[in-house]
């Protein structure tokens, strides 16, 4: 990744939650991971969509994962004794409401900057949770985690490559997912009990966040400078040209979809898909066997538990 462990590390001076007295907080936490693993789903969209057999093989290797922890949230509230429950607007806002319109906001607004802060939430959660099998749970995840952010920052850094007009704009989306995590911030000052010494310092964590993001964004390359030493203007101009980019983007992309809807329902000038560009792909071009994949990881298999089974037992049905 392009920020270090080090870097995203957040001082809680010493509090920690409680399994028993803080467990209303923990399963609030956990409830709002569980809709963001279900978004998981969304990778099929992006998989179908895939620039590259390289992506391809990354994103169905990360849906698997995703789903995994889907079982691993919900041990997590088997553990602490509670039932899932529907997350607040922020976080689908955030993970549904701001999905990608193409391949490049997704690597670079859904990866690199929203899974970058969903894994400043897990390090959270492992440094002040006070319960080992939960922590052991979260610790497998961020792994994992960690390498879905490290693609969205390469992807994202080659997307921007030459192209000043793409930059600006997931520079000016960007805005707006980080505006959407001071709305988180809001709701957790009213929601949770502030006066407990792991809660009390949320403000500054969501502050935090908020400057590793810009940090991210700024070693990808999509800003030079702070986003916070940007003037409201110019956070406005970005925005506004943002989204007229995607308006005009959509209105082409409608416009050829009435144009070319003859020729695409015999089967002709669709979007080039794997389907159709493999034989010219770079991993199959090197050599005709993929072989194992720079981001397989054997360490991992079998590492996930969810309900009604152990990490060994869902890794026997993995590889079955």
């Amino acid at each position: 990744m392009l920020v270090t462990r080090e870097e995203m590390a957040f001082d809680f001076q010493g509090a920690r939650l409680d399994p028993v007295k803080d467990k209303d907080v923990i399963v609030w936490a956990v409830q709002q991971f569980l809709y963001g693993e279900i978004t998981g789903v969304q990778i099929g969209h992006w998989l179908y969509n895939a620039p590259d057999l390289e992506s391809a093989r990354f994103l169905a290797r990360q849906a698997v994962e995703e789903f995994q922890h889907v079982g691993n949230f919900l041990r997590i509230l088997e553990i602490l004794g509670a039932p899932p429950d529907k997350a607040t607007w922020s976080v689908r806002f955030l993970a549904t409401g701001l999905m990608g319109g193409d391949w490049s906001e997704h690597v670079a607004l859904e990866m690199a900057l929203g899974e970058g802060l969903v894994l400043q939430a897990f390090y959270a959660m492992i440094d002040t949770v006070d319960e080992p099998e939960i922590v052991a749970i979260l610790k497998r995840g961020v792994r994992q985690e960690e390498r879905h952010v490290d693609f969205g920052e390469q992807q994202t850094r080659k997307a921007i490559a030459g192209r000043p007009a793409l930059r600006r704009r997931l520079l000016g989306l960007a805005l707006v997912s980080l505006w959407g995590v001071s709305r988180l911030e809001a709701f957790m000052k009213k929601r949770l009990p502030m006066d407990h010494p792991a809660l009390k310092r949320l403000p500054d964590l969501v502050r935090h966040a908020v400057r590793i993001a810009e940090l991210r964004l700024m070693r990808i390359g999509l800003t030079e400078v702070p986003i916070s030493s940007l003037s409201a203007g110019r956070k406005l101009a970005l925005i506004v040209e943002a989204y007229a980019g995607k308006l005009a983007l959509g209105l082409l992309s409608w416009v050829l979809a009435v144009l070319l809807l003859p020729l695409r329902l015999v089967g002709l000038a669709g979007p080039k898909r794997l389907t159709d560009t493999y034989l010219s792909d770079p991993l199959i071009v090197r050599g005709g066997r993929l072989g194992p994949g720079a981001e397989d990881d054997p360490g991992d298999a079998g590492e996930q538990a969810g309900p009604g089974g152990t990490s060994a037992e869902h890794g026997a049905a993995a590889r079955a």
